[in-house]
């Protein structure tokens, strides 16, 4: 379905399920860029949603191993529809609850995408603490509470080269018989590095 060798699937490619959580493509594009794996890298996506991050990821990095976590089944079934869908191997969805189920999760990871969760902060600790030496973390919050809650975690945890980015994203659409351009909900992008 997507035949190009850049990131950025359209949204509407990907299949979804009503109030599951989609990383649009112009942010997903930066949170794959943030996460800056290499060509043999393990990710981690805690809170995976529709998956698209694990697709896209698994399409640029095929020789990489992705394992995307989720907490309910049928999220789960659709992140596994969506990876047969384009055609990604090397994806392996995990049914679990984190932060309890990162403890035992093999291999550990290089690379981390945290997409959400409750309670964020408990998932963030975790996650460093399975986090390879010189691995990255990557997270996306859309709150003020949660963009201070990981801002402090990345701090407690002395994480490295932290950046934050926001998103200001608009797409042109079709109202009636005008065009304008409505706001893709922005979002904030951390990362840091484990050294």
């Amino acid at each position: 379905m997507w035949q190009y060798v850049t990131p950025g699937i359209p949204d509407a490619q990907f299949e979804q399920l009503p109030g599951i959580p989609l990383s649009q493509r112009e942010v997903r594009v930066l949170i794959l860029s943030a996460l800056r794996m290499e060509a043999e890298s393990i990710l981690w996506d805690i809170g995976a949603g529709t998956g698209t991050i694990p697709v896209e990821m698994g399409l640029l990095a095929p020789k990489s191993t992705i394992l995307a976590i989720e907490r309910d089944e049928d999220v789960a079934k659709l992140i596994r529809r969506n990876c047969d869908r384009f055609q990604v191997a090397n994806v392996q969805v995990i049914e679990g609850n984190a932060p309890d189920c990162l403890t035992d999760l093999m291999p550990r990871p290089t690379h981390i995408c945290l997409e959400g969760g409750r309670p964020l902060k408990d998932i963030l600790y975790a996650a460093w603490e399975a986090l390879q030496p010189g691995g990255r973390l990557v997270a996306t919050v859309n709150n003020l509470e949660n963009l201070y809650g990981i801002s402090e975690g990345l701090s407690t945890l002395q994480a490295r080269n932290i950046e934050v980015i926001q998103s200001a994203v608009n797409r042109l659409e079709t109202r009636g018989i005008h065009q304008t351009f409505a706001a893709v909900n922005p979002m904030f992008i951390l990362s840091g590095e484990k050294l």
